[in-house]
């Protein structure tokens, strides 16, 4: 992950909708700057950067890819970007007591919290053409089998015959375009050198199977550039300590990305059954007292840590 080098003079927040971009613009110095509204397409954008003295840093918000075009755009014109943790925005602007939502409220606490953290703030880097259509892929997929199980649920519900008809007739569509979405992705992996190397060291994993590694790739494009505590950390299975003064509470699994907890919690079942070195690990836990629930939180974190060596291996002997 690259971070910046110095502190900036100018951070530019954009409040990202489908349409129009909110802008405002934070300096070093005292000034009056007011926020201002550009279309959200690539000549808006091109014209509004032209106009503007420079830009250091730029802070936006993921808003369903809508901010796409704005963070080619600003690479191009050499400004670095970072895309923000909505939850960690709307915690900085609470802390000033500030109840208040607009767009040109929400670009100008954007541009503030740059201003405020961008010694901690990772930059944004353009994903390859493979690994952003892997990405699209694996969304997709998601979505599929998030409305297969919605169908599922409503054709055992207590509806009429046209109605159980209509949700089998839904779930023979959406089981084949999760088949042709699955043969997507297996298709694009096996034409990439890179990510077929990857698919296949990740799989060597027990546990890991083939929707799994794709996912991971997909949703954790780092892996193999992190720390181990970076890497249990961004994936959401790194423990916090809950202690204040005698009281010493239960540490807990918070944080990260949501998307790969669920796929490591999937991965440990799978592996604290399947011969190898991890179910070991996970009966020596339950040997020692561990609660299962426990025992699978620490497998969870050994996976990413070991698919972040082995990927991390695998690109210095690619190198």
């Amino acid at each position: 992950m690259a971070f910046l080098q110095h502190a900036p003079d100018i951070v530019l927040g954009f409040d990202v909708s489908k349409d129009t971009l909110t802008v405002f613009e934070a300096r070093s110095s005292s000034s009056t700057a007011k926020p201002c509204v550009i279309d959200n397409s690539a000549a808006a954008i091109r014209r509004f950067l032209k106009g503007i003295e420079r830009g250091d840093l730029a802070v936006c918000e993921p808003t369903g890819g809508h901010e796409h075009v704005l963070l080619v755009k600003l690479m191009a014109a050499g400004i670095a970007c970072h895309r923000v943790d909505a939850l960690k925005v709307k915690a900085f602007i609470r802390s000033f007591g500030t109840l208040a939502k607009t767009d040109a409220l929400d670009a100008e606490a954007l541009a503030r919290y740059g201003k405020d953290r961008w010694e901690h703030l990772s930059l944004f880097l353009p994903p390859e053409a493979d690994r952003k259509m892997l990405t699209d892929l694996v969304a997709r997929r998601e979505d599929l089998v998030a409305m297969k199980v919605a169908e599922q649920n409503r054709a055992k519900g207590p509806a009429g015959k046209v109605i159980k008809t209509s949700c089998a007739t839904m779930l023979r569509t959406i089981i084949g375009q999760i088949e042709t979405i699955e043969a997507e992705i297996e298709s694009l992996i096996d034409k990439s050198p890179q990510l077929r190397a990857a698919f296949r060291e990740m799989q060597s994993l027990p546990g890991v199977g083939t929707i799994t590694a794709a996912a991971l790739l997909a949703h954790m494009p780092e892996l193999g550039t992190l720390q181990r505590r970076q890497a249990a950390s961004l994936a959401g299975v790194a423990p916090h300590a809950n202690d204040s003064g005698q009281f010493r509470g239960h540490r807990t699994m918070r944080g990260g990305r949501s998307e790969v907890r669920r796929l490591l919690f999937l991965a440990a079942l799978a592996a604290s059954r399947a011969k190898g070195p991890l179910r070991d690990a996970y009966q020596r836990l339950i040997q020692n007292g561990k609660r299962p629930i426990v025992a699978i939180g620490a497998l969870m974190r050994k996976i990413i840590v070991i698919l972040n060596a082995r990927l991390r291996d695998l690109s210095a002997q690619q190198s």
